[in-house]
């Protein structure tokens, strides 16, 4: 085995080490990228290791890469969606589209879960963040599907896994990252959009369908309530009251990108704005709202920077190690053709999700894989979209699944680690299969953009 090859295998095997330690994550990646610079510098000036490695070309690039990112137009729609999903989240606009569309869906079988479900779908659209999006559906949900006899697992799991939709359905964060780290024009924030919208919309109709089926064959896990009123003209009128101002929001966003109109960084400031007014028209909007809405959004967006600061480190001396290499001959001498290395990194991707966060995979893992996927010339946005829907599985699966502690924090004492777990199993097959639609059909992704500016 070649000296790059042992460097490169020791220096994930410290990360993974030092992760197990309880250390923030940044901390962990700047720290080892430090450690094996020195290794790579000792190795070649003390014991003549034949290993093109110097400090100038690793770390002593750190602080061009730093400027590049705190420079990075694009980046700067990163702040203004976090704002924009969190400030919706005081807006009130989530308890009216519950309240409404419970008297639209609640008289069918499963129809809460429905409700959640396509609420969760307009607030995906709407916001990234997922914490945001599964606490409060938690929070607005559980509680009358649990008043309403409905099964424990099923319940808390149409929450969990639909609050994770906010991850792909643009605006996403993740993929204003991935753009970014990819930073290429064929892959460019826009098209990640447009080709993230019809995947989205597919896995949220499978969600829905699941939620409405499985009740059919196992009508005690989501009984038809009682004393429910019939559908009218007034609660349609209702419903779509409460659904006009999220729309507009919707429309304001995405579809300035999608016409051409805005570039998503432009569009991100429009974001911003709507999520404003909407918590104004609601009198939801004060000094004391507003400074809570940027505390956190700067928490929020200096977390992620931290980690994108440690991700720039690792990545660089990785490179100096000849990381970059190793892992482009280990993929392109798999045995197993071209779509074979293709799932061989979704694989893996999968596997890393049990114990990484998306951002860490994000930031470090696919610079690496997508110049292997472009030599082997597949679809960039296709791959991405693929590479980011198994991401989203990371959200439900423990003990890394965020979305699985978010849930927990605000089930009702009745609902134990056990009923999560039992109840994410379906929703994770879920986006497994829908995942494997879009492998196969790739067009799923990719359409969308190349129509779109024709």
């Amino acid at each position: 085995m070649e000296l790059e090859t042992l460097f490169v295998i020791g220096m994930f095997l410290t990360f993974g080490a030092l992760l197990m330690t309880g250390y923030p994550v940044a901390w962990v990646l700047g720290g080892t990228a430090v450690v094996w610079t020195v290794i790579g510098v000792l190795a070649v000036e003390n014991f003549g290791a034949n290993l093109w490695f110097d400090y100038p070309s690793s770390m002593g690039l750190v602080p061009e890469r730093i400027w590049g990112i705190v420079n990075s137009e694009t980046l700067v729609a990163l702040p203004m969606f976090i704002f924009m999903g969190i400030m919706l989240d005081q807006s009130g606009v989530a308890e009216k589209l519950m309240n409404s569309m419970v008297k639209l869906f609640g008289a069918v079988r499963g129809g809460y879960a429905v409700t959640v479900v396509v609420i969760g779908v307009l607030l995906a659209a709407t916001t990234g963040i997922i914490g945001a999006s599964v606490v409060l559906l938690g929070m607005l949900s559980l509680p009358v599907m649990m008043e309403n006899k409905y099964d424990k697992g099923f319940a808390v799991g149409t929450a969990c896994a639909t609050g994770t939709l906010g991850i792909l359905i643009p605006p996403s964060i993740m993929l204003v990252l991935m753009a970014d780290r990819l930073a290429v024009p064929e892959a460019s924030v826009g098209d990640l959009f447009m080709g993230a919208f019809l995947p989205g919309l597919l896995l949220g109709a499978m969600y829905v369908a699941y939620v409405m089926i499985r009740p059919l064959f196992q009508p005690h896990i989501a009984p038809v309530p009682e004393g429910t009123q019939k559908v009218s003209w007034s609660i349609v009128w209702e419903v779509a009251k409460a659904v006009v101002p999220t729309a507009a929001l919707i429309l304001g966003v995405l579809g300035s990108i999608f016409a051409g109109i805005a570039t998503p960084t432009e569009a991100s400031g429009v974001g911003a704005l709507g999520a404003l007014l909407l918590a104004l028209m609601a009198g939801r909007l004060n000094l004391k709202v507003l400074n809570s809405s940027m505390q956190q959004t700067t928490r929020t967006a200096a977390f992620i920077f931290a980690i994108f600061l440690g991700a720039t480190a690792f990545s660089v001396v990785l490179r100096g190690l000849g990381g970059d290499q190793v892992i482009e001959d280990a993929l392109l001498g798999l045995p197993f053709g071209p779509y074979g290395v293709i799932l061989t990194i979704l694989f893996a991707v999968f596997l890393l999700g049990f114990f990484l966060d998306w951002v860490e995979i994000t930031l470090i893992i696919l610079p690496l894989v997508a110049p292997v996927v472009q030599h082997l010339g597949f679809d960039l946005v296709w791959f991405t979209i693929l590479f980011a829907m198994c991401l989203q599985t990371s959200f439900l699966t423990p003990p890394v699944g965020f979305a699985l502690f978010y849930i927990k924090g605000v089930a009702p004492p009745e609902i134990k680690v056990t009923d999560i777990y039992k109840g994410v199993i379906p929703f994770i097959i879920i986006q497994l299969v829908a995942l494997a639609i879009v492998f196969l059909v790739p067009e799923i992704a990719t359409w969308l953009p190349s129509v779109a500016y024709d």
